[in-house]
């Protein structure tokens, strides 16, 4: 079973920077793609940055040039570092893939269990 743990998130004030970390394991065939999305408190969950298998990188338009997304492939693990953030960062941030399991002909979705970042001071 492939189970995504996410770690890193806490409060910090504005300006400052947190390093958001996923890990994924279990039996894994492959790895499309993996990212990170948010959600605050009566708003959609939203894409944040997603890193695919041959290492393409997207961003949401608000969090370009602040954030960093990154990835340590024999781990199977990703980074989210987080710069100059703002009170509008305050959200719970999922880990997310695009991963075909060692079980299934084909890939699924997986989420972590989230993790709250607070920019506040």
């Amino acid at each position: 079973q492939v189970q995504l743990v996410e770690s890193g998130g806490g409060l910090v004030q504005p300006g400052g920077s947190l390093r958001l970390s996923c890990a994924a394991s279990g039996s894994m065939f492959s790895i499309n793609y993996m990212g990170w999305y948010r959600q605050a408190p009566g708003k959609q969950r939203e894409l944040v940055a997603r890193i695919t298998r041959g290492g393409s990188t997207n961003y949401a338009d608000s969090v370009k040039g602040r954030f960093t997304i990154s990835r340590e492939n024999f781990k199977n693990t990703i980074h989210l570092q987080m710069n100059s953030l703002k009170r509008e960062d305050t959200a719970v941030y999922y880990c997310n893939a695009l991963i075909q399991s060692g079980s299934s002909r084909v890939p699924s979705d997986y989420w972590g269990q989230g993790t709250q970042v607070t920019v506040s001071s």
